[in-house]
């Protein structure tokens, strides 16, 4: 399987983190791509550059003010002369019979759900290339690859149509699957990060020709907290084309493969031509997050379970932090796949 990759990622590195009150050098750090290259390394994957695709991908996704602000922000903040190292939002506006603001400290609260999405000087420039590496992968598939792996940083299933959160700004997979409806009718989002796939739900919920699908571990106690709830199906046209998995902490390898079937089932049902594999590496046993408890082995049985269900596949990177086994375990899931395929 080939894998598309850019050093551009460097350019953002955030380091505010908000965890219970308490400030910590966030786990998002570029050094993520590094352990996820040694993965595909050890996995002899061909590494392939990205394609700039522009801001057309992106567009068929997030709303113009969000890209607007995205693209203006950081001169902005910077323009105030007061202003700190990194943009994080003070306010967080309800909006309800709200008032699209100008000031760009507005603006700021406005398109961040959380704290946990710092703006930096090179944060635009790393999430345009994220999309164009997510865009490139589906591309890729269309053009006549069985499978292509996407290491996107920074990650993307938490941003919405125009809101960032959760260390996300664009939405990788939601713009991969998007590309992929240029070719077919109907696609899937099977979302198997330890964190609910919000944004993604959100972009995707009143729409019937993409259905989104995430396992994750319980909101009830567990980032996002609002979203990521089995009674969330859709709605209007979307109705029914939403799947959330929601699994106890701590929940193993034969747990989560359970749900992997409960997946299957649902997806095969609905008859897509392309699936998109949000991959989240952090239901691991040894996420420094502590939500699910995946084990090496038990990766490859959910790459396995992937290959099973037959479908051309973009495999685009969400999660999975700062560990010692974080290449292993993408090196484990993709061989589950292309050994089973």
């Amino acid at each position: 399987m080939k894998a598309v990759h850019t050093e551009l990622h460097r350019s953002h590195d955030p380091q505010f983190f908000l965890v219970r009150g308490v400030v910590k050098r966030t786990t998002e750090q570029p050094e993520r791509a590094d352990r996820l290259l040694k993965g595909l390394k050890d996995g002899k994957h061909q590494l392939v550059d990205p394609t700039t695709f522009g801001q057309g991908p992106r567009a068929r996704i997030h709303s113009p003010e969000y890209l607007s602000f995205l693209s203006e922000a950081w001169d902005a903040w910077t323009a105030l002369g007061d202003s700190g190292p990194e943009m994080i939002g003070n306010i967080h506006p309800v909006r309800h019979a709200a008032t699209y603001p100008t000031h760009i400290v507005g603006r700021l609260g406005w398109h961040t759900a959380d704290t946990a999405a710092p703006i930096g000087p090179g944060t635009w420039a790393a999430a345009c290339a994220a999309t164009d590496v997510a865009a490139t992968a589906a591309q890729m598939v269309m053009d006549g690859e069985d499978a292509v792996y996407a290491l996107c940083r920074p990650p993307g299933h938490h941003a919405y149509r125009d809101m960032a959160g959760g260390f996300c700004f664009l939405n990788n997979s939601a713009i991969a699957a998007a590309h992929l409806r240029q070719k077919h009718e109907r696609v899937v989002i099977l979302d198997v990060d330890v964190h609910h796939g919000n944004g993604t739900q959100g972009i995707f919920y009143a729409r019937p020709d993409v259905y989104t699908v995430s396992i994750h571990a319980d909101p009830v106690a567990y980032y996002p907290y609002v979203w990521g709830y089995a009674h969330e199906r859709g709605e209007g046209p979307g109705l029914g084309t939403n799947l959330n998995i929601p699994l106890a902490i701590g929940t193993g390898d034969d747990g989560y493969i359970q749900a992997m079937d409960v997946a299957r089932k649902a997806i095969e049902s609905f008859a897509p031509g392309a699936l998109v594999i949000a991959l989240g590496l952090d239901a691991s046993e040894h996420d420094p997050l502590k939500g699910l408890a995946v084990t090496t082995p038990g990766f490859r049985r959910i790459g396995q379970a992937i290959a099973r269900m037959g479908l051309p596949t973009v495999f685009v990177q969400e999660g999975g932090y700062l560990s010692d086994i974080l290449g292993a375990n993408l090196t484990s899931v993709l061989a589950g796949f292309e050994e089973a395929r």
